[in-house]
C-alpha cells in the first residue's frame, strides 16, 4: 500500500473568484481521528500583499471562540528556517505556496485558515488544501476526501 493511502485531502478553501481586500471563504477542517496536519495556501497571481494569513482553532465546528494559535500566524511568528519572524505574503509571491505543519495533540479538534487578501488595484487569487495523516486507518476514496482514486 502506497503510504499516501493514509491521508485525508481537505479542500478548505476551493479555488473562487480573485478576492481584492476580502477574506477568503474558507471550510472548517475536523481533525477527528488524526494525529498531525499539514496545510497549504497556494498564491495564483496577484498584485497585492496579504493582510492576514493564520491558523485558528474551536472545540466548536461553527468555530465559535476560535482563537489563533501561537507560532502560526504569517507576519508575526518565527520562521524556523532563517531564525527571523516570518513574513506575510507579498505582491511578488504569485505562484507560491505557504505551509503549516500542525501536531494536533493537545489541540483543539476543528481548525479553521483565515486569509484575506490586501487591497490592490487587481487583488489575489488563492486556494488551499490540508492533508491529515496519522490516523486510524483509511480504506476508502470517501475517507480519504475524494471524489474518488486509482490504485495500481
Amino acid at each position: 500500500m502506497n503510504q499516501a493511502q493514509d491521508l485525508k485531502v481537505v479542500n478548505y478553501c476551493p479555488p473562487t473568484a480573485i478576492k481584492d481586500n476580502a477574506s477568503f471563504v474558507t471550510n472548517t477542517i475536523d481533525t477527528a481521528g488524526f494525529g498531525k496536519i499539514a496545510i497549504y495556501f497556494t498564491l495564483g497571481a496577484t498584485d497585492i500583499a496579504m493582510t492576514a494569513l493564520k491558523v485558528q482553532e474551536s472545540d466548536d465546528s461553527g468555530m465559535s471562540g476560535a482563537a489563533d494559535i501561537s507560532g502560526l500566524v504569517y507576519g508575526t511568528s518565527l520562521n524556523p528556517e532563517t531564525g527571523t519572524t516570518s513574513a506575510l505574503p507579498s505582491a511578488s509571491d504569485g505562484g507560491k505556496v505557504f505551509a503549516f505543519y500542525i501536531s494536533l495533540q493537545g489541540r483543539k479538534r476543528y481548525l479553521d485558515v483565515v486569509a484575506t487578501a490586501g487591497d490592490g488595484s487587481t487583488g489575489t487569487f488563492g486556494s488551499g488544501v490540508a492533508f491529515l495523516y496519522n490516523g486510524d486507518g483509511i480504506n476508502t476514496a470517501a475517507e480519504r476526501g475524494l471524489g474518488g482514486n486509482l490504485i495500481k
